[in-house]
């Protein structure tokens, strides 16, 4: 999923802030990151890269790591 990504900064910025606000979800909700991509599941580094925004995550990845988290997908994606 990493290859061909548009380098447009703006996308770069959006996946960067989403990447963000699901670390900060998931702190706040005192959970590992281990926690969330077993619960989805996902692999370790795709997850990583999410949460670094170096990943374009699909509607349904970003709504199974809300869930996991116990959180509205609106919420990962303000």
């Amino acid at each position: 999923m990493l290859s061909n990504l548009p380098d447009d900064p703006w996308l770069l910025q959006q996946r960067e802030r989403v990447g963000r606000c699901i670390q900060q979800a998931r702190m706040h909700h005192n959970m590992t990151q281990d926690a969330v991509y077993l619960a989805i599941p996902l692999n370790r580094s795709y997850y990583q890269d999410i949460e670094a925004g170096r990943a374009n995550p699909s509607l349904d990845t970003l709504n199974g790591i809300a869930r996991a988290i116990g959180v509205s997908l609106s919420d990962l994606v303000r």
